[in-house]
């Protein structure tokens, strides 16, 4: 396997309307975010990914674009911009941007034109179809709710969004639009940035046919996420783009795929068919989603994650690479959500970044996870900003359902829960802002806050830096090869790598249980390291059990002969 900078690096990611405010309007800026440029750089992480930036009018907060080269006015300007990324270069790190073009906004031009008419040069830029049978042109359901089309009363059609009505879908099958995002790729690289991470880019394939889907009993939409998911042309799509933009440039390229598949994983990033470098997978994801979707809430059974996250690192170990994540701009707090938020956030907080770190692939840390942000809870729905929470409440209301059980399901679900404002200090609004914040900070910021866990030697964040450090001092923790252990225990998480004779064995308790691990006969050595554990305890040696304590966490570097 090629050794490439990317697989050895740890990415932050940054979403800039909520990490920390220069100006004090309550919205996070890009001044915001070079003052905090140290802060990211002491964690130890090579690569940053920062969420859009660009010029918008905030339906789906920054991801409805409506112009691609230029930025949005309450972040900032280009100039500062550009002072960040050569900030960020001054400092040793990279940067990837965020590129969003299965859809646009609707007030980007290119839409802006294609309404006019149709014969309007841009009306192929996006999707368009007449109604049929009186109706929209398929019966599929936005993913943000409601249906995937919207009428154009000005040319009497219906255009396609698979988000929401401000996110006219692009058509790919359109070499000339193909080109035009090309040349805009170019263009950003030219600046000298380092990569993109790619917003649902296994949708931008439709086929010329659209069919309806299968509506669920009651239900007016279905989905027709089997027709756009890894559609007919996509491979070709983003092996032209490799061709003609990528492949000229050294940079990292991460594909959010929503229902992507191990099998079609390797495809998209086995480096001989030059597609792209790694894929975000959402398998495990929706391991605690009912048979009803995200909203139907589940426990997770860790004998589910456990093969799940196993299967992925199986499939990918020789061909192709996994990028490794737990959090995200669109996924709940880990802690809240895997772990206790409670009497045991840090303990829980720091197994499950153990547990994620020492996999194979590229590890990717969303900001405040670094310090065990937890998820929020505001009494009204007023308080909360994200499109998607306030379209499943309105459909949630509109079909009788308590408002106790439609709160629940954002509580634990919402998407919000990551997008508080960053907790900086105790001091207010948790230092993010010294105005009114965009949306309001989660009041456990006096307990939870970078400042405090800076001082403190045993904190979440040091526990990070630990964890970073050890992948870049330890080429087993990025290259080794992947075996599960004890793989029916209802309760410990533990793996085995192994690089030439040396094995890295991580066990993970993860419960408040303290239950025994015993170490498989498969595991023979003839000395062994612990690396790093979530607890100051005196017995540290490795024999054949270990009485686990609530959430503990312990990796052992062993040599063989």
């Amino acid at each position: 396997m090629n050794q490439t900078w990317w697989k050895q690096s740890v990415v932050y990611q940054i979403y800039p309307r909520s990490f920390m405010d220069s100006n004090g309007d309550g919205i996070g800026d890009l001044q915001g975010i070079i003052s905090k440029l140290d802060y990211i750089k002491n964690l130890g992480i090579n690569v940053i990914w920062l969420s859009p930036v660009y010029k918008s009018p905030n339906d789906d907060n920054g991801y409805d674009i409506s112009d691609y080269q230029d930025i949005m006015d309450e972040f900032g300007t280009m100039k500062d911009w550009e002072e960040l990324l050569a900030k960020i270069h001054k400092r040793g790190m990279k940067l990837i941007m965020d590129l969003v073009i299965n859809h646009s906004s609707d007030e980007h031009s290119w839409f802006v034109e294609a309404r006019k008419s149709k014969d309007n040069p841009y009306r192929d830029y996006y999707i368009w179809r007449p109604a049929k049978d009186d109706r929209e042109p398929t019966n599929w359901y936005s993913n943000f709710g409601g249906s995937a089309w919207e009428y154009d009363a000005t040319t009497n059609e219906y255009y396609l969004h698979l988000f929401s009505k401000k996110q006219p879908d692009l058509n790919w099958r359109n070499p000339k639009l193909r080109q035009e995002v090309y040349e805009m790729m170019k263009w950003w690289l030219d600046k000298g940035i380092d990569g993109f991470r790619m917003d649902v880019i296994n949708f931008i394939s439709k086929p010329e046919i659209l069919q309806d889907g299968e509506p669920k009993p009651g239900k007016k939409y279905a989905s027709g996420s089997k027709f756009y998911r890894n559609g007919p042309n996509i491979h070709d799509y983003l092996q032209e783009m490799n061709h003609q933009v990528l492949s000229a440039y050294d940079v990292m390229t991460v594909g959010e795929m929503p229902g992507v598949t191990p099998e079609l994983a390797r495809l998209y990033t086995e480096e001989s068919r030059k597609e792209l470098n790694m894929v975000f997978q959402f398998e495990h994801m929706g391991l605690d989603n009912g048979p009803y979707g995200k909203w139907d809430l589940k426990r997770l059974d860790l004998l589910d994650l456990k093969l799940n996250l196993t299967k992925w690192q199986k499939a990918l170990e020789d061909k192709g690479w996994n990028s490794l994540y737990f959090n995200n701009h669109d996924q709940p707090r880990s802690v809240s959500r895997f772990g206790n938020d409670k009497e045991y956030r840090v303990e829980s907080a720091k197994m499950l970044a153990t547990l994620l770190h020492m996999m194979k692939g590229t590890p990717y840390v969303y900001q405040g996870e670094e310090i065990g942000m937890t998820n929020i809870q505001f009494e009204s729905i007023n308080d909360y900003r994200d499109i998607e929470i306030h379209n499943f409440y309105r459909e949630q209301k509109e079909e009788g359902i308590p408002e106790e059980k439609i709160m629940e399901s954002i509580y634990v679900k919402g998407r919000d829960n990551s997008r508080t404002p960053m907790q900086w200090n105790s001091s207010t609004n948790a230092g993010f802002s010294t105005g009114t914040p965009w949306m309001k900070v989660n009041p456990n910021y006096t307990e939870i806050n970078a400042e405090q866990e800076l001082t403190k030697q045993n904190s979440i964040y040091h526990y990070y830096c630990k964890l970073i450090q050890l992948r870049k001092d330890h080429e087993i923790i990025v290259y080794g090869g992947y075996d599960l252990l004890n793989e029916d225990h209802p309760e410990i998480f533990s793996y085995k790598r192994t690089l030439r004779n040396q094995t890295l064995l991580v066990i993970c308790n993860f419960y408040e249980n303290e239950p025994v691990f015993k170490l498989p006969d498969s595991i023979q050595y003839k000395s062994a390291n612990l690396l790093i554990s979530n607890y100051e305890r005196g017995e540290v040696s490795l024999g054949e059990q270990i009485n686990l304590l609530p959430y503990e966490a312990r990796v052992y570097l062993l040599f063989g002969e």
